[in-house]
């Protein structure tokens, strides 16, 4: 094989293992919310948002979610003094004190992450970037003002994104229509257990 074949032969190998290797991502773990309304399971990106998956991921293994429930609903009828308006349910161990809550995590933004407030998105609750530590929220609907550069936190910082449900939706839309005094429920949904999926 003359020398300029066989560089180009290289260079061809070459490229396709860099393809491949690109293509093969790591592993998304899922994780199960058990609720008296249904289960909702979520796909983490460990990939993207490592360290807001991380401590996700240390809440449900050290069982730090034990009394969590889902107490907030944000949607059209509840937010009428804020002029960007939004569509979640919040959960998480909720804002008294608790000796499970873990000091707080870095903000990773959607720019960074490159994931977005998309319909089943599964984000953190903050309130300044870098507060965020048991309390998430699941977007209902496409919700591009929680991105970053969005208008609905003063700060332009949007929120971490890290995962989403795949299973369940019908679940997280149900407990969106509760009734609710303001944004909080009457009656907040308990999740009785987080689990990884097997």
């Amino acid at each position: 094989m003359r020398e300029s074949a066989r560089s180009k032969t290289w260079v061809a190998v070459a490229a396709l293992c860099a393809s491949t290797s690109a293509a093969v991502e790591a592993p998304k773990p899922r994780v199960v919310l058990t609720t008296a309304l249904g289960a909702i399971v979520v796909e983490l990106e460990p990939g993207r948002a490592p360290e807001t998956v991380a401590g996700f991921l240390r809440y449900v293994d050290e069982g730090r979610f034990q009394g969590a429930t889902f107490y907030r609903v944000v949607r059209e009828d509840n937010q009428p003094d804020n002029p960007v308006k939004i569509d979640v349910v919040q959960g998480g161990l909720g804002f008294e004190e608790n000796l499970r809550r873990l000091p707080p995590i870095a903000h990773e933004t959607t720019e960074s992450s490159g994931l977005r407030h998309l319909d089943g998105t599964l984000s953190m609750a903050r309130a300044e970037p870098g507060s965020a530590s048991s309390e998430f929220f699941i977007c209902v609907g496409d919700q591009p003002e929680l991105d970053f550069g969005g208008r609905r936190n003063p700060d332009g910082q949007g929120f971490a994104a890290f995962g989403r449900v795949v299973e369940g939706m019908e679940v997280v839309r149900a407990i969106h229509r509760l009734p609710a005094e303001g944004q909080f429920l009457r009656e907040p949904v308990a999740i009785s257990a987080f689990r990884r999926a097997e």
